[in-house]
């Protein structure tokens, strides 16, 4: 989820407090994804909330750079595991700039998982004006893009959308339709939508799904648009938790930097990120266990711990 922080509990700010979200909720068990306990945002390896399917964690998304952080290098130490936001001296974005490429084309989650022989798929559906505005150069690709053509991995494209091995970024394709003007795709209903996001990860060790339209919601500062944005997320986020085998793999929810949690601003926060975790509490475990190894003596997690936990879980996954 790109551009969500753990935010202050106020419902005049907070679409993760003002919104109704059930699905979310009840996992939780009734704990909202806010900043409980530090009203600055900030948070340590010990602040976790532990229910029976769920764990959330926080991510510092700062990297001990100062500035605002921003979705290309944010997103680039989440895939590498390496500080990006430290090697180039700031915070950058939207798109990669030729620092972040060289990074990417050194290796990502993506090509550790496509290179050893394990299946990983990007499931966003990618229109195909995307496509053409990248041929002719009037668009970058963003870093999950890139990261994945660099792993030689395919785009999946309106065709793949159509035959259901795909999903469009807002989950129902409604947009290709209103936006568009795609209107031979078919539109999916929240619940459909979550029933494909698990079918489909169902048939890869890796499966990648980039939600970036809550980044735009934060930068638009509209209280009702986040929190139509927010229950449609809860919708599809039930469909797919209620049909999920929590001994068979984890789902894991994340983000690059905050934005949407404080609408107060336009602009991206310093705020610490959520890490959710879903599956059964020894997967849960594993992971957090495998967390902690790989940022030792270090006070916070943060998002460079993210790719290299999932790669030694994978490796020893059994």
């Amino acid at each position: 989820m790109d551009g969500v922080g753990l935010g202050r509990d106020d419902p005049d700010v907070n679409p993760f407090v003002r919104a109704a979200l059930p699905n979310l909720d009840h996992l939780l068990e009734g704990i909202k994804i806010t900043a409980v306990g530090d009203p600055n945002g900030k948070h340590g390896k010990q602040w976790m909330v532990n229910t029976q399917r769920a764990s959330l964690l926080a991510l510092d998304a700062c990297l001990g750079v100062d500035g605002i952080p921003q979705s290309a290098s944010g997103q680039a130490s989440l895939l590498t595991g390496k500080n990006v936001s430290e090697i180039l001296g700031f915070h950058d974005g939207p798109k990669p700039n030729p620092v972040i490429m060289d990074v990417l084309r050194e290796g990502t989650l993506f090509s550790r998982f496509h290179y050893s022989g394990k299946e990983a798929v990007l499931m966003n559906a990618y229109p195909p004006r995307y496509f053409k505005s990248i041929e002719t150069g009037y668009r970058l690709p963003g870093v999950i893009a890139l990261a994945a053509n660099y792993a030689g991995m395919q785009l999946k494209t309106v065709d793949d959308l159509n035959r259901g091995e795909a999903i469009s970024a807002d989950f129902t394709a409604q947009g290709w339709h209103d936006r568009l003007g795609l209107l031979d795709t078919p539109i999916l209903n929240p619940f459909q939508a979550g029933e494909r996001l698990q079918v489909l990860s169902a048939g890869y060790d890796l499966a990648f799904f980039e939600y970036w339209i809550t980044d735009i919601a934060g930068h638009q500062q509209d209280m009702q648009s986040a929190c139509n944005l927010l229950e449609n997320f809860d919708s599809v986020f039930g469909s797919l938790i209620k049909s999920w085998d929590d001994d068979s793999g984890l789902i894991l929810i994340t983000s690059d930097h905050g934005n949407l949690e404080d609408l107060s601003t336009r602009r991206h926060t310093r705020n610490d990120v959520p890490l959710l975790l879903i599956g059964s509490p020894a997967l849960r475990e594993r992971f957090i266990d495998g967390l902690n190894q790989i940022s030792r003596s270090r006070e916070t997690f943060n998002l460079t711990d993210v790719s290299p936990t999932i790669i030694n879980l994978m490796d020893n996954f059994k």
